[in-house]
C-alpha cells in the first residue's frame, strides 16, 4: 500500500489533485485508516496512469470516469487507438516537413492528402464487409444500389473537404491505422461478430425504453456505448454520418421499420432512430 504522498511522488500528481479525484469518484483510495489517511494499491496506481494518459488527450474528467467505470469499453483498445493516433500525427508532420523542404528546393507542392485512393477503397470494403444486412438495405434504399453507394463514397472521400474532415477525425476520434486496419481485417468474423452482438444488445436496451424521454441520461449513456462499439465494428474514427443515415432508415423505410418492430416491439424502430438523432444532433455525440 502507498500513501497519498508516495503515490503523488511516483505519478507526479499533487496530493490536492488526488484528494479531488477521490471527491469526484474518479480515483478512490484502496482503503482508509481509522483516522482517514488514504492508501493506494497497485491497481489504483494503474487506474491513475490511465487517467493521466487520457488527460493528455484533453478528455474531460467526467468522460474518463465514464470510460473507466464502464465494463463494456475496452481500456487497452482505447489506449492503443490513442497511441496510434499520436504515431499518425507524427508521420503526418514528418510528411509536411518533407513537403516544405521540397518547396524550399523548388521541387514540389505541399501534399495535404490524408488518405489516398487505395486507402479509401479499403475503408469502403471494410464498411461493406462489416455491414449487417439491415445496414446494406439502408445503403441501397438511400443510394439506389451498393454500386451507387461505392461511387458516391469514393468521389466524396477524395474531395479536399473530405480530406480535411478526415484529418480532424484522426485527431479527435481515432487514427488512420485504425481505419485502414478494417480493410485487412474485414473478413475476420471472429472480430466482427462480438461487436455486432454488443450493438444489438445495446439497441435492444434502447428499444426497451420506447416511449421514454430520448434525452434522458440513461438513453444518452446507452448511445455513448452504441457510438463507441460502432466505431470499433466499422473501424471508423467517426460514425455520426453513418448512424444518422441508419436512423433515417429506421424511421422512414417501411421494410426496415417493420423488421425492427417485429424484433423489439411496435414503435421501437422509430424510437431508436430518434434516440440516435437526438444524441448526435443535440449533443454532437461524445461530450460533456
Amino acid at each position: 500500500m502507498m500513501t497519498v504522498k508516495e503515490i503523488a511522488k511516483i505519478s507526479g500528481v499533487s496530493t490536492r489533485t488526488l484528494h479531488y479525484y477521490d471527491e469526484i469518484g474518479l480515483l478512490k483510495p484502496s482503503c482508509k485508516s481509522e483516522v482517514g489517511y488514504r492508501f493506494y494499491d497497485d491497481k489504483a496506481l494503474e487506474r491513475l496512469h490511465l487517467i493521466l494518459y487520457f488527460r493528455e488527450f484533453d478528455i474531460s474528467l467526467k468522460q474518463i470516469r465514464e470510460i473507466l467505470d464502464n465494463p463494456v469499453l475496452d481500456k487497452n483498445q482505447i489506449l492503443q487507438m490513442q497511441r496510434t493516433m499520436l504515431v499518425t500525427k507524427k508521420q503526418r508532420l514528418e510528411r509536411l516537413i518533407s513537403s516544405m523542404d521540397d518547396i524550399l528546393k523548388g521541387e514540389n507542392r505541399m501534399d495535404f492528402t490524408v488518405f489516398n485512393e487505395d486507402e479509401i477503397r479499403s475503408m469502403y470494403n471494410a464498411i461493406i464487409s462489416n455491414a449487417t444486412e439491415e445496414n446494406k438495405k439502408v445503403f441501397i434504399e438511400y443510394y439506389g444500389s451498393l454500386e451507387a453507394f461505392e461511387k458516391q463514397f469514393m468521389e466524396g472521400a477524395v474531395s479536399e473537404e473530405a480530406q480535411k474532415n478526415y484529418a480532424k477525425l484522426i485527431e479527435l476520434y481515432g487514427s488512420k491505422e485504425a481505419v485502414l486496419k478494417a480493410g485487412t481485417n474485414s473478413g475476420n468474423q471472429e472480430a466482427v461478430v462480438p461487436y455486432q452482438k454488443q450493438l444489438e444488445n445495446i439497441q435492444k436496451k434502447i428499444a426497451d425504453k420506447t416511449g421514454e424521454d430520448i434525452h434522458s441520461s440513461e438513453i444518452r449513456q446507452l448511445m455513448k456505448e452504441y457510438d463507441f462499439i460502432a466505431k470499433q465494428l466499422y473501424q471508423m474514427g467517426d460514425v455520426k454520418m453513418l448512424l444518422l443515415e441508419i436512423a433515417k432508415a429506421y424511421k422512414e423505410n417501411i421494410e426496415i421499420r417493420q423488421s425492427i418492430d417485429s424484433e423489439y416491439g411496435e414503435g421501437s424502430a422509430k424510437y431508436i432512430g430518434e434516440a440516435i438523432e437526438a444524441f448526435y444532433n443535440s449533443h454532437g455525440g461524445w461530450c460533456d
